[in-house]
C-alpha cells in the first residue's frame, strides 16, 4: 500500500505564502520554506515544477487577498475605499507590501496592470468622468496612486500619523483636481508609467 502524502501541495503554498507575509520575498528559497515545514525540499519539487512555478502559485493568491481586500468600503466612493484599503495594506503588512509594490517582485508591468485595472473599473462608476479620455482616466489613477503610495510609505515608516478622515480628505482633493483640471493632459502615457514606477 501506498503510503499517504503528509505533506501536500496546500501545505507548501500556506509555508510560502506565510514566509512571504512575515518577511517579503527576499528569503524565498526552497530551503526556508522546508526548514519552515520541518521537511526537506523533496516535498516541494515534487509538487512543484520549480521554485518559479511555486512563486507564481503564491503571487496569484496574493493577488486574490489584494483583489478580496480591495472590496473593503470605508466611504460611498469606490476609488477612496481602494486607496484607503491600499494604505492599510501597506500598514498592516509592511513586509508584502514592500515586495509587491516596491521591491517589484511581481514585476512592474504585471502589478501595474492588476492594479490599474481594478482601480479603472471604480473610476468608471464616476458620472464626472464620462467626457474624459482613457489617457486622462489613466492619469486621474496614477495621480491618486502617487499620493496613496506618499500616504501609504509615511503612515508605515512612522514619519506621519494622519487619521483615515485626513486621508479621505487629501484624496477627494487630488481625484477632484485631477478630473476637472485634466492634470497630465499634456504628458505622454510613457512619462506617466515612469512617475508611476518612480513611487
Amino acid at each position: 500500500m501506498a503510503r499517504k502524502k503528509t505533506i501536500t501541495r496546500d501545505h507548501i503554498l500556506n509555508a510560502a505564502y506565510n514566509l512571504v507575509i512575515a518577511e517579503g520575498f527576499k528569503r524565498f528559497t526552497a530551503r526556508n520554506i522546508a526548514a519552515s515545514m520541518g521537511c526537506s525540499t523533496q516535498p516541494i519539487y515534487l509538487e512543484f515544477a520549480n521554485m518559479a512555478d511555486l512563486r507564481q502559485a503564491v503571487v496569484d493568491r496574493i493577488k486574490s487577498e489584494l483583489t478580496e481586500r480591495f472590496q473593503k468600503t470605508y466611504t460611498d466612493d469606490p476609488l477612496i475605499d481602494m486607496a484607503l484599503t491600499y494604505i492599510d495594506f501597506a500598514i498592516e503588512n509592511n513586509s508584502l507590501y514592500q515586495s509587491v509594490f516596491v521591491e517589484d517582485h511581481l514585476g512592474v508591468d504585471d502589478m501595474r496592470q492588476f492594479a490599474m485595472s481594478a482601480a479603472l473599473k471604480r473610476l468608471d462608476k464616476y458620472d464626472s468622468v464620462k467626457n474624459l479620455t482613457e489617457t486622462q482616466k489613466n492619469n486621474v489613477i496614477t495621480g491618486a496612486w502617487i499620493v496613496a503610495t506618499g500616504i501609504a510609505d509615511l503612515m508605515s515608516a512612522g514619519f506621519i500619523h494622519i487619521s483615515h478622515a485626513q486621508m479621505i480628505d487629501i484624496l477627494q482633493s487630488v481625484l477632484k483636481d485631477f478630473i476637472e483640471n485634466k492634470r497630465f493632459s499634456e504628458v505622454d502615457d510613457d512619462n506617466i508609467v515612469s512617475m508611476a514606477r518612480a513611487n
